[in-house]
């Protein structure tokens, strides 16, 4: 096991483009794929990589994301020693810019002090992909790195490994040196550190916008892109829950779509993501879009290019078009009525 990675994740970026969906949660906490949560393939890449010690550091709207990982029982991070830990934000006033806050480190520093691995690796919350951190810390270390970014091609991932000692001194010296959080040492060229750029070749999307959450979404439907995010020997972990196999009536008709547990299938589903428990009724047909979560869609609607938020009720007869560049998003809990195409 690898005892010399600290994981850090950032759970307090709030993206605007994504409000839509991160009204009553975190975006760390935003529904994907169907059983999952977006701060599952962060988690379960470090856990993967042998990383013991994780530490979460939320600001608002965290309750769901807490509920979620709980003690961290899914991901085998239940542990005497080491194990899940949450830090929220005691200042809700102050804006933390940037992957890494070092004033959200500071808040917390006995943790680090605490702490028994050598490296940190810093990250963020909401980047779709599935990587191997061992092979990145074996490459900063032989290649005399201070900080090193992970990088797809010249787009930073928001990831971010460095030595504990350095992150502590940086945390100690920010006000004399201006740097807020470790994209601005990544940043600044007169700096007196090593910086480091890793390339990632992989399949990776951050999630900073509904269109790229949309994207991401479809994305799963491509075999290609499917296998590598959720290979055998790297699973995605999430919190299980036990529900019967979804039943699908005669009429039912189902293409090149995602369907979770629990729910109950009558219409027709088309290049869609449908989560858990959710009911789909007779003569409804649902394309390109993402149902959430124990959504009640009723007899003959239409849905199409549509993101469908938990607890949603659709009446019957309801007709929801947009495209794919431009989802339409339902929200959380409300209840749609019959309406004309937008």
């Amino acid at each position: 096991m690898n005892k010399r990675l600290l994981g850090v994740i950032d759970a307090t970026t709030v993206h605007e483009n994504l409000l839509e969906l991160a009204l009553h949660r975190s975006v760390a906490a935003i529904p994907f794929g169907g059983r999952y949560r977006l701060i599952d393939f962060i988690l379960s890449n470090m856990v993967n990589s042998g990383i013991q010690s994780v530490a979460i550091f939320p600001k608002f709207q965290y309750r769901s994301l807490m509920d979620h990982l709980g003690s961290g029982r899914n991901w085998d991070l239940n542990r005497k020693r080491d194990g899940l830990f949450f830090f929220p934000s005691p200042n809700l006033d102050k804006p933390y810019p940037g992957i890494g806050s070092l004033d959200h480190f500071a808040d917390n520093i006995d943790f680090f002090v605490r702490s028994t691995q050598e490296y940190a690796l810093i990250a963020n919350s909401y980047t779709v992909f599935n990587m191997d951190f061992q092979p990145l810390l074996d490459w900063h270390i032989q290649s005399g790195c201070d900080i090193t970014e992970v990088r797809k091609g010249r787009e930073s991932l928001g990831i971010y490994l460095v030595k504990k000692t350095l992150l502590m001194d940086l945390i100690h010296t920010r006000k004399e040196t201006g740097y807020s959080n470790l994209r601005d040492v990544i940043m600044d060229t007169d700096s007196q550190f090593n910086l480091c750029y890793y390339n990632f070749e992989g399949y990776a999307v951050m999630v900073d916008s509904l269109a790229k959450y949309f994207s991401a979404s479809m994305d799963l439907l491509k075999p290609e892109v499917w296998k590598e995010l959720f290979p055998k020997e790297r699973p995605i972990l999430t919190k299980v829950k036990d529900e019967p196999p979804t039943r699908y009536e005669k009429e039912a008709n189902v293409r090149n779509a995602m369907v979770a547990n629990g729910g109950l299938i009558e219409g027709k589903v088309e290049n869609s993501i449908i989560a858990r428990g959710v009911k789909i009724g007779k003569g409804s047909m649902i394309r390109n879009c993402i149902i959430m979560q124990k959504t009640q869609i009723k007899e003959n609607c239409i849905l199409e290019s549509v993101i469908v938020d938990k607890d949603v009720k659709v009446e019957e007869g309801t007709i929801i078009t947009a495209s794919a560049n431009s989802p339409a998003v339902i929200r959380k809990g409300t209840v749609q009525g019959v309406r004309a195409g937008s």
